[in-house]
């Protein structure tokens, strides 16, 4: 029996694929991208970003894996709600990823914001998508957080609505089966007549740019996946295609693929056609 195990992220309520079982036909692990995305951006290491402007989006990555020194620094920043959290992974590894995840993303809203870090408070909608607290004014900043197996991304914009997905690949899974259960039918149909030596990157691709979409609505775990259809063959661009009842989403969002690592599937949308992408390594 096919198990998929959904969880909510805390940083946009979407799900995300936690645990598969092993296919004893294929048991290979994690597969290698077929290449580097035509929009590939570099990632560039550095401790402090440029000033984010108003046509803009910055993306971050942050290897989750720190030092015990590290972790008590960023543990440090973090609210009381947020350590309450980190206790409750059952596991020490879980429980070091999620404080390094928020105390980066609370460093990192602090400089966009020349505030300090421990101070910000953050917000949640009704889905349960995090804005900052006390924010105002016509262009506030808007962010959104995607980690996977150690690795994390953060995506910041001013005024305009970001949403990000990572996912780790696995090629030791049915994802026809998940397929069928959460994809669209013009998905299905389509992913059933990839080649099977792409299909695995295909379902990923597919995947990261319906959770990014969704966590950009913020609507998170209330919006059916099967409701709205992405592009996922891999070397074509990533697009939204197609929303039910909703036509006017299509020239509202911009989806874009983004190689974030070797063995990672990762999508950005975001709520504007104009706009220019610079990523950025966190050190």
């Amino acid at each position: 029996m096919l198990v998929v195990k959904l969880r909510s992220s805390g940083t946009g309520a979407a799900r995300s694929i936690e645990s598969l079982p092993v296919n004893p036909v294929n048991n290979e692990g994690s597969v290698r991208r077929s290449q580097a995305p035509a929009n590939y951006e570099p990632w560039a290491a550095t401790a402090r970003p440029p000033a984010l402007t108003g046509n803009e989006v910055h993306v971050w990555r942050a290897t989750l894996a720190r030092p015990a020194a590290r972790v008590a620094e960023l543990y440090a920043l973090l609210s009381s709600e947020e350590r309450n959290r980190a206790a409750r992974f059952r596991f020490r590894r879980d429980q070091e990823q999620f404080i390094v995840a928020r105390g980066v993303l609370r460093q990192l809203l602090g400089t966009y914001l020349d505030r300090p870090p421990a101070d910000l408070t953050f917000a949640y909608s009704a889905y349960g998508k995090p804005a900052l607290g006390g924010e105002a004014g016509p262009h506030p900043l808007r962010f959104n957080l995607a980690h996977s197996h150690a690795l994390a991304l953060y995506a910041f914009a001013l005024g305009f609505e970001v949403g990000v997905d990572l996912e780790y690949i696995r090629a030791d899974f049915g994802g026809e089966r998940i397929a069928e259960r959460f994809f669209s039918a013009r998905e299905v149909t389509t992913l059933l007549t990839i080649d099977a030596s792409s299909q695995t990157e295909a379902f990923f691709n597919c995947w990261t740019r319906k959770e990014a979409y969704i966590k950009a609505l913020g609507e998170g775990l209330s919006h059916p996946l099967d409701s709205f259809t992405v592009s996922m063959r891999p070397g074509e661009p990533a697009a939204l295609l197609s929303v039910e009842g909703g036509e006017g989403e299509l020239t509202r969002w911009l989806l874009r693929e983004l190689d974030a690592a070797p063995g990672y599937a990762a999508a950005l949308v975001v709520e504007r056609r104009d706009w220019e992408l610079t990523c950025f390594e966190w050190a």
